[in-house]
């Protein structure tokens, strides 16, 4: 194992929940081993990075109901390729060698499945992105 891979293992989080099985697809596995445990790694970068994405839309989540953020959430994540990219290279960084190599094997499902988590990671947190009261 390189020294990069190495590294990149040692600083991830264990989830304890994300567990695996013999019964479970590679898409699953590579899930729960992989995806899990970055995401929440990059967490706080993910929520920055959408924080930043609210700015450059003139703020325009902040004028929403809650239900409309949800959907507002989602619409950036499917719809703003650009956007949508960003977020993938922050998570496919994360990768060692040995998984970016399982990753192109599948990576339409592995990409729908990675976004799929950000989605339901920032519609989680949404409170953090409560509009700053001015004093």
């Amino acid at each position: 194992m390189s020294d990069r891979s190495h590294s990149l293992l040692k600083i991830r989080l264990d989830i304890p929940k994300a567990k695996t099985t013999l019964e479970m697809t590679d898409e699953a596995r590579f899930q729960n081993e992989t995806l899990r445990p970055i995401i929440k790694f990059q967490n706080p970068l993910l929520l920055a990075a959408f924080g930043n994405y609210i700015r450059k839309h003139k703020n325009g989540f902040y004028d929403l109901t809650p239900d409309k953020r949800l959907e507002y959430i989602e619409n950036a994540i499917q719809k703003d390729i650009k956007f949508r990219n960003s977020l993938k290279g922050m998570i496919i960084g994360q990768f060692t060698i040995e998984e970016y190599q399982n990753y192109i094997q599948n990576s339409s499902a592995l990409n729908k499945r990675m976004m799929g988590m950000v989605i339901d990671r920032l519609k989680d947190q949404i409170q953090f992105f409560e509009e700053p009261v001015l004093v």
